[in-house]
């Protein structure tokens, strides 16, 4: 599939607080040869993780722990230090403060939990061609966004 071919020649990272739906998704791409840079356990480690390579990854993958207070710091902290990575929140959290707060941020996707491999790998299709995805359950949350800003 010619789709695949291009995806596989684009950088990962994948920040992940454990979770074990993101573990799978972040090994099915790298079982398909994709190019995952690193896998972090925090923000603050990817930070750390991102200042040591010669070549930033495309796309990051962030799995979002939003009980952490500091997550929202941290996340701008990340997108100020490297905007020009694509980023994509993976969360279970479909309220409208969340998605909007990370809209602010810069964020170019946000899939929900029922996310599986396929739409990972269209969301990184898509957000590497400077566009936005996110998922259906947000679309409305994005749309009113979008709409007044």
């Amino acid at each position: 599939m010619e789709t695949d071919t291009k995806l596989s020649k684009i950088t990962l990272a994948f920040i992940n607080d454990k979770s074990p739906i993101l573990d799978v998704i972040c090994n099915d791409f790298i079982a398909s040869k994709f190019d995952v840079l690193f896998r972090s356990e925090s923000i603050e480690n990817g930070l750390s993780q991102l200042s040591t390579l010669n070549e930033l990854p495309k796309v990051c993958i962030i799995d979002l722990d939003f009980y952490d207070k500091n997550v929202l710091a941290q996340l701008q902290k990340l997108r100020t230090q490297y905007p020009s990575i694509k980023l994509i929140a993976h969360s279970d959290i479909d309220a409208k403060k969340a998605v909007n707060s990370l809209l602010e941020i810069g964020f170019d996707g946000y899939m929900l939990i029922d996310s599986d491999t396929y739409n990972f790998k269209k969301a990184i299709e898509v957000v590497t061609n400077d566009r936005r995805y996110f998922s259906t359950g947000v679309a409305d949350i994005v749309s009113e966004y979008f709409a007044n800003n």
